[in-house]
C-alpha cells in the first residue's frame, strides 16, 4: 500500500510548534483569536477532546491484521446495501466538494484501502460501502448537483429514512464558497426526515482566513436560527494540509458508540 502522508498520525502532529499544532487537531479554535470582541464562542468548543481520546479514535483508523478496514460493497438501491449489521455513519455533499478526498483522509492511516478520488465532479455515482473491523462502516454516497446520478434522489431518501444502523450524516459544505442552494436541499431533506447531522466546511486550506471566518458565522447562524437535528459546532478540513481530520476521526469514533466517554483537552 501507499505509505501515510505527512501529519496522518496524531504522533507526527504533536511534534509541532504549539501553535500549528492547534491549528491542525483544532481549526475552528485557530478562527477563534479573530473574533470581535464579546462574540459568543460556545459553539466553537461543544466537542474538544483531549489527547488520550484523540488517540484512541486514531486507532480505529489505523488497519492492522487483526483490525482490518476494508471496501465492502457498491450500491445502486437499498436492497444492494449491505446488511445494517455495525453503527454506520455517511457523509454527503455537493459534487466537487471533496468528499471522496476527505474519506482518503480518514482512511491515510490504512493505505491499502482504495477510495476513488476523481479529477471530475459527480465520479462516485453510487453508494460505497467501507467496514472499519468490528466497529462501524462508512458510507460514501453520491454527490448531489452537477452531474448527480439521475437516481440520486431516490436512492439517497430511500438510505436516509431506511437505514436502521444510521447514527449520524456528514453533510459536506465547500469552505470557500460557503452553502450553496443545493446544500439547502439537503439540509430540508435531513431536517424533513428528522435524521442527526453535522456540517463539515472542507477545503479550508483554499479559503483567506476572512473568507473563511465569514462563511463559519454565517453557518453557525443558519444552524442556529434553521435546523434541529444539526450539532451545533461546524467541522472544518483540509484534506491536504490534515487540518481538522484528526478531531473529525474522534467525532466519528464517538457517535457510532466506541468512544462513549471523551475527556475534554
Amino acid at each position: 500500500g501507499r505509505a501515510s502522508p505527512p501529519l496522518a498520525a496524531l504522533s507526527q502532529v504533536l511534534r509541532l510548534e504549539r501553535s500549528r499544532r492547534t491549528g491542525i487537531v483544532f481549526p475552528l479554535q485557530k478562527l477563534e483569536r479573530y473574533l470581535a470582541p464579546g462574540t459568543d464562542t460556545a459553539r466553537f468548543r461543544l466537542f474538544q477532546p483531549g489527547l488520550a481520546a484523540l488517540q484512541r479514535a486514531e486507532a480505529l483508523f489505523r488497519s492492522d491484521r487483526g483490525h482490518p478496514i476494508d471496501y465492502v460493497s457498491s450500491a445502486v438501491r437499498m436492497d444492494h446495501a449491505p446488511p445494517p449489521a455495525l453503527p454506520e455513519v455517511c457523509f454527503i455533499g455537493r459534487s466537487n466538494v471533496g468528499k471522496s478526498s476527505l474519506i482518503r483522509a480518514l482512511f491515510s492511516l490504512a493505505p491499502e484501502v482504495e477510495v476513488r478520488v476523481s479529477k471530475t465532479p459527480g465520479h462516485t455515482k453510487k453508494m460505497n460501502f467501507f467496514k472499519v473491523g468490528k466497529y462501524f462502516t462508512l458510507v460514501d454516497m453520491p454527490g448531489y448537483g452537477y452531474r448527480a446520478p439521475q437516481d440520486f434522489v431516490e436512492m439517497v431518501e430511500a438510505y436516509l429514512q431506511e437505514r436502521r444502523n444510521l447514527k449520524r450524516t456528514f453533510l459536506l459544505v465547500d469552505g470557500v464558497v460557503g452553502l450553496q442552494k443545493t446544500d439547502n436541499i439537503a439540509v430540508e431533506m435531513l431536517e424533513e426526515f428528522g435524521i442527526p447531522y453535522v456540517m463539515v466546511l472542507t477545503k479550508i486550506d483554499r479559503a483567506s482566513r476572512g473568507v473563511l471566518l465569514k462563511n463559519v458565522l454565517e453557518i453557525q447562524e443558519f444552524v442556529k436560527e434553521n435546523t434541529q437535528g444539526c450539532f451545533p459546532q461546524l467541522f472544518l478540513v483540509s484534506s491536504v494540509e490534515f487540518s481538522g481530520v484528526h478531531l473529525l476521526r474522534c467525532f466519528v469514533a464517538h457517535v457510532t458508540g466506541n468512544l462513549p466517554t471523551v475527556e475534554v483537552s
